[in-house]
């Protein structure tokens, strides 16, 4: 049986040695190395939509690979595509690491300086093991073999732009179409999702913080099922408590999510952290919510240039929502998208806080009126970010027309190996008038 093996090395040189060692190995087909974790994980997602067979049988994952550490990004893959078996490929055999890859979901590792026999056993071995898990994904119906479902991220560019109001209502439109949807607050200190959807529940993120193998019924347990429909993982009571929320548990919660739901939006808040920096990170989609005055328009600057320089995401792979918007403002979108040198979305969200108010204080806010233009902005928000299901008749639930544009985003971040829908052209439709933008 011939074993795929797909190498993630970002050194030159040890990409170099790997290759050549893999090409001597019997009936060993070895793939062009990956430089770096999210090429990885694109790669492995592009397979992986268009069939599991496609996956490689053994990833070889090395130590100095980044953006995201090794270990990281070995749990992410064995939770993603469970069916690949990896091995870490490090300098370091202490047995502490070799535990830590092991409760990673590594398969094997190999030590630094490459040896022949030990590297053929390593795979040998991996292979087999994916064999295995292969023959029980395709006989059972409960296992999920899916790459995962789509993340969309929405952060503030400060307090009040209106994150939260925006992240409910695009998972209320993906779920009334239809998807299967878990809505997270990841503003860790000041989330507000509970008082918005008048929620009171005991569990939260951090109930999951510290737990190293999330299984569906840990999940269940954490997440509360609101009568909308909406999986609801709510941000901790005690605002100090976030800080147990690590980047490293962000990741392993995101990617647990994403296996069991269609849809998943975060709410970020407007004060970035390591754990919502992970979220944005992985999303396939990347929403800044911002508003058409100077203040908030310079911090969504601030935060695409703070995600660029983090490493976290790049400014063409942002969307930037403007809400609270006004035809005679000095600010219009076309200038937003200039500064800030992110793609403004066709759907601007008029100013209009009266109809929110009364669904904001009573805590009903999933209530609000269909004929609410915020609401009808934001749903069809949710449409052009390719998260709601649409009808042969072109219409999403609740009525309203649904315009997909053609093209596709750039699949580089935290790809689930579908296409992800993009605007091209100006900050908005032409035509557009105010209040329906």
């Amino acid at each position: 049986m011939t074993t795929r093996i797909l190498p993630a090395v970002g050194d030159i040189d040890a990409a170099r040695s790997v290759t050549t060692l893999l090409s001597q190995l019997p009936d060993a087909e070895p793939a062009t190395p990956v430089g770096d974790s999210t090429q990885l994980i694109d790669t492995l997602a592009r397979l992986a939509g268009e069939a599991l067979d496609e996956l490689p049988e053994v990833v070889l994952v090395h130590e100095r690979i980044g953006p995201v550490p090794a270990l990281e990004l070995i749990r992410e893959v064995s939770l993603r595509f469970p069916s690949v078996g990896v091995v870490l490929i490090t300098a370091d055999a202490s047995p502490n690491l070799f535990a830590n890859a092991m409760d990673s979901g590594a398969r094997g590792l190999v030590t630094l300086p490459l040896s022949y026999e030990e590297l053929a056993n390593r795979v040998q071995a991996a292979a087999q093991w994916s064999a295995g898990v292969r023959r029980h994904l395709t006989s059972g119906n409960d296992v999920f073999t899916g790459p995962g479902g789509t993340v969309v991220t929405v952060t503030g560019a400060k307090g009040g732009v209106g994150a939260t109001v925006t992240a409910i209502q695009i998972a209320l439109a993906a779920q009334a179409s239809g998807n299967t949807v878990a809505l997270v607050d990841m503003d860790l200190q000041t989330g507000d999702i509970a008082s918005f959807l008048d929620v009171q529940f005991r569990r939260s993120l951090v109930d999951l913080a510290l737990i190293t193998d999330i299984s569906p019924r840990v999940l269940s347990d954490a997440v509360f099922s609101h009568s909308t429909g909406l999986a609801l993982l709510l941000a901790p009571g005690e605002g100090e408590r976030g800080e147990e929320v690590s980047d490293r548990s962000a990741r392993q919660i995101v990617s647990a999510l994403r296996t069991r739901y269609e849809i998943v939006v975060i709410d970020c808040g407007g004060q970035m952290n390591g754990a919502n920096a992970a979220a944005v990170e992985m999303a396939d989609v990347a929403l800044l919510v911002t508003t058409p005055d100077v203040v908030a328009v310079r911090g969504a600057k601030r935060v695409v240039r703070m995600w660029e320089r983090l490493q976290i995401r790049k400014a063409e792979e942002t969307i930037t929502l403007v809400n609270r918007f006004t035809r005679n403002t000095e600010i219009q979108p076309p200038l937003i998208q200039k500064i800030t040198g992110t793609r403004v979305a066709s759907a601007a969200v008029p100013a209009n806080f009266k109809e929110l108010q009364a669904s904001i204080d009573s805590g009903r806010l999933h209530e609000l009126d269909a004929k609410s233009t915020v609401k009808q902005a934001l749903w069809g928000l949710a449409g052009e970010l390719g998260i709601v299901k649409e009808s042969a008749t072109g219409k999403k639930s609740g009525g309203a027309l649904v315009k997909r544009n053609s093209g596709a985003f750039k699949n580089d971040r935290g790809s689930i190996g579908r296409p992800r829908r993009r605007r091209d052209g100006s900050g908005h439709r032409p035509g557009d008038s105010e209040g329906t933008r």
